[in-house]
């Protein structure tokens, strides 16, 4: 009987220690799992990325481990052949990158090349890099265009701003039997897969190659100067968040990054490759990193020129209406705080008509005293001045009776500052007012602007736009 007792107590103790095993089993696999899932990007092997790629992918699943932002900065192992030129020598203001392949009809890489270049001024030139991306697995279009491309743009290849890269077809994940989402054809679903990744080894190349990137297609114009129009939404945009600006409306063309999130939009692309097209997946990549807003600049900078898609040869006559090809002035806007007394409608306050952005203030019917104040963050010289109110929706919404000063001498608390004396520039005419040479009809720093209503309105009043352009830093 004792012997029994003994033998019992051994077959429980062997239970108990069985299910302890078991236990901590499950949980060592259900890390090693949740490890392979959410970091086998960071190795950027073939074999990893090929694995992963038949899961079937499920973006609210992978937002917890997207936010954590570290597990996606390094970069993702790729070899690349330089095709034409070399590592560049030093870092610039911004890289310009765009990834082609050879098309059924037309060509029109070596034009949007030629476009980048002749659009930008000899300064300009000393702070752009552009890298062109051969995507195409036929050796033999890749060869002919390096040898186009070398011919016509020696001189910038060997200034190094031109490089032309490609990624050996083993790096790419399953382009097969994806997932047929949004019931396109296997053929769609295989093109525009390819083109994310296509996309992600190009983000990857760049992520060091300078402080900004802007995303092209291989069939776009620029505007004149671009990249000093650039510069000037970046200056302007000093100290707010932004992820992506826009300056073009029309699918992957002129958006533009932070450098430092290159590495983390190519695992986005590379994680969720198979699951929609690219410029939704940018979409997707700004709402997550907390910007939810398109913020868009008009002009747009570039336009789209191509006429046969890549996709097939099929017709594409998309067209940016809002873009200008000839040079443009961007304002300044100085950074300033804006206040109004005027009874303000809904949402439309007061720094969204001093915003570069596609909006404005709106106020109801203001009287006679009412105004629209700037005071600037430092005293400022002005050149140019430019105030548009009303919309062609609206038209009659404008200020019909108004006239704009500038002003000195602030006072007041920080919330509540304003200037002692102020010295009127002109009357609205149509709604409108406009004036050049400031700096040679006032002779002090100006510390404040106002719109001031000077006649009582039944309207509403829409300031669509006040544009600053300044002239120089007055000294301090």
């Amino acid at each position: 009987r004792h012997n029994l007792k003994y033998f019992d107590k051994m077959r429980c103790l062997r239970k108990r220690s069985a299910v302890s095993f078991l236990g901590i089993l499950v949980v060592c696999l259900l890390f090693m799992n949740l490890y392979i899932e959410d970091g086998y990007v960071l190795e950027g092997d073939k074999e990893s990325i090929r694995e992963t790629a038949t899961h079937q992918l499920n973006p609210e699943r992978y937002v917890h481990s997207f936010k954590d932002l570290s597990n996606f900065s390094g970069s993702i192992n790729i070899s690349y052949r330089y095709l034409a030129g070399t590592p560049l020598p030093r870092k610039r203001y911004l890289t310009i990158g765009l990834s082609s392949v050879k098309r059924k009809k037309g060509n029109y890489l070596l034009e949007t090349i030629k476009s980048i270049f002749e659009q930008s001024s000899y300064e300009e030139l000393k702070e752009i890099a552009v890298v062109v991306q051969l995507a195409d697995f036929d050796s033999a279009w890749c060869e002919g265009m390096v040898q186009d491309i070398s011919q016509k743009f020696a001189h910038h290849i060997i200034a190094g701003r031109l490089i032309v890269i490609h990624v050996p077809e083993d790096y790419y994940p399953v382009l097969d039997g994806l997932k047929r989402n949004y019931n396109d054809p296997e053929d769609r679903v295989k093109f525009r897969s390819k083109q994310n990744v296509d996309y992600a080894f190009l983000l990857n190349f760049c992520a060091n190659l300078s402080d900004y990137y802007v995303m092209l297609e291989d069939d776009v114009r620029c505007s004149k100067n671009f990249l000093t129009a650039v510069k000037k939404v970046i200056t302007s945009r000093e100290g707010s968040y932004w992820v992506t600006l826009e300056f073009s409306k029309l699918g992957y063309i002129g958006k533009l990054y932070h450098s430092h999130d290159l590495p983390r939009l190519a695992h986005f692309l590379l994680m969720f490759y198979q699951e929609m097209p690219c410029d939704w997946l940018l979409i997707h990549f700004r709402g997550l990193l907390a910007q939810k807003e398109v913020i868009r600049f008009k002009p747009s900078l570039f336009q789209h020129m191509g006429y046969y898609s890549s996709y097939k040869g099929a017709e594409n006559k998309l067209k940016d209406d809002d873009f200008e090809e000839e040079s443009f002035d961007i304002p300044d806007n100085p950074p300033a705080n804006l206040h109004t007394n005027m009874n303000v409608f809904e949402n439309y306050e007061a720094s969204k008509a001093y915003s570069s952005i596609d909006e404005y203030f709106w106020g109801k019917a203001p009287s006679t005293g009412d105004f629209y104040g700037i005071v600037f963050e430092k005293p400022i010289k002005i050149s140019k001045i430019k105030v548009v109110t009303g919309t062609e929706d609206r038209q009659n919404d404008i200020l019909h009776h108004g006239a704009l000063e500038v002003g000195e001498k602030i006072v007041g608390s920080k919330k509540g500052r304003q200037c002692t004396t102020y010295l009127r520039l002109g009357e609205f005419k149509n709604g409108n007012f406009e004036i050049t040479d400031v700096e040679h009809k006032v002779l002090f720093d100006i510390n404040c602007m106002r719109i001031l209503v000077t006649k009582s309105q039944k309207e509403w009043l829409i300031i669509r736009s006040i544009s600053v352009w300044t002239s120089q830093t007055p000294n301090q």
